[in-house]
């Protein structure tokens, strides 16, 4: 099971319209493919998707980081020495989805040797996961047309309604006309990307007051460290720490400091390993968890749903698990699906997943 080669490749697939929210625009998915490869033979594959306005790193950085450092660093070692891989990473600052990719291809590549897949070895709680979709930046009348469209093509009936514009007075109609569409057959909650302050944040969840909402995720920023803990004190929902909580000693920081209620997870800038121990700190502090997605193609959707089902906790809410619709094309062989507003967990070793090598050589960059 000793490493004998790391490869970052990267590759750029457009999306079908612009991915918009408060910290950015998105209209390619510019993402990294990281395989590991063993003297079995056997191959580990996982996606890195850069969020340069988010977590600093670029699609050339990742590779970059990647090929000098971080190979010449893991190649050699066995899979199964995954807190050494982890010591070795973390010698350098910062990089998280680069790293991220490096742990789950690591365990995709462990999976496939020992034949068992990922999901169970983490934890085997379910086989599925409801989704929820996320709802870019629109006038109201698209956003809910969009969600009709996602309720009677996916059957989701959950929602991430993404605001943070100004006036706030738009976000709050997008959220009062969906629930005035769907009454309460759907699940709502916004997430702010940290674009409101914390006054304009608390006059907006007041005028949602009526509207039901699960959850409201970063509404303000992290570092305004007064405001968000007396915005946190008087919201009626649970606070979702997201950009802020990299690190399971951000996670601590956030709680105790009183800035937030609930962590969302993603496995793309935390990988499974990083991502178990935000789950059992979670776990021991008595926090709701949901899974993020950090706009992965089907690759990383994967990966979050077999984290996602490995657990209790992280299976009771709906995933963020459908970016990759937004997506005009994709590079695994067979394709996922959401069907009855679930996803599967894929069977088979590691992640189950392949990846097609005529796409790859279509859309790669390098």
């Amino acid at each position: 099971m000793k490493i004998t080669g790391v490869e970052a490749i990267p590759f750029a697939i457009p999306y079908t319209k612009p991915l918009r929210f408060a910290s950015g625009e998105v209209t390619t998915a510019e993402h990294v493919l990281v395989r590991i490869s063993t003297e079995d033979g056997v191959v580990g594959t996982a996606e890195a998707p850069p969020r340069p306005f988010t977590y600093g790193e670029t699609q050339a950085s990742i590779v970059a980081v990647i090929d000098t450092i971080f190979a010449p660093q893991i190649v050699g070692l066995r899979l199964t020495e995954r807190e050494l891989v982890r010591e070795r990473l973390d010698r350098t600052v910062g990089n998280p989805t680069a790293k991220a990719a490096i742990d789950m291809a690591l365990w995709d590549a462990f999976g496939r040797t020992t034949g068992v897949g990922v999901s169970e070895l983490l934890g085997g709680f379910t086989d599925r996961m409801r989704v929820s979709h996320m709802l870019g930046f629109a006038e109201p009348a698209a956003m809910v047309a969009e969600a009709e469209r996602i309720v009677d093509t996916f059957g989701i009936r959950t929602f991430k309604v993404k605001v943070g514009r100004r006036p706030v007075t738009l976000d709050t109609a997008v959220v009062r006309a969906l629930r005035d569409r769907f009454a309460n057959d759907v699940e709502l909650y916004v997430d702010g990307n940290r674009g409101w302050t914390a006054s304009e944040s608390l006059t907006a969840m007041r005028e949602m007051t009526d509207l039901g909402l699960t959850f409201a995720e970063e509404l303000c920023p992290a570092d305004d460290v007064l405001g968000r803990r007396w915005l946190v004190d008087k919201l009626d929902v649970p606070f979702i720490a997201d950009e802020s909580v990299v690190t399971q000693a951000d996670v601590t920081r956030e709680v105790l400091g009183g800035a937030a209620t609930a962590i969302s997870i993603k496995t793309a800038r935390t990988g499974f390993t990083g991502s178990q121990r935000t789950h059992h700190l979670a776990e021991g502090l008595g926090l709701e968890l949901v899974m993020g997605n950090q706009i992965d193609g089907q690759l990383g959707t994967a990966c979050t749903v077999a984290f996602g089902a490995a657990y209790a906790r992280t299976s009771r809410r709906a995933g963020e698990l459908s970016n990759f619709l937004d997506m005009s094309d994709d590079l695994l062989t067979e394709p996922l699906q959401i069907r009855d507003g679930e996803l599967l967990v894929r069977s088979g070793a590691g992640l189950g997943v392949d990846v097609d090598p005529d796409k790859l050589a279509r859309y790669r960059q390098d």
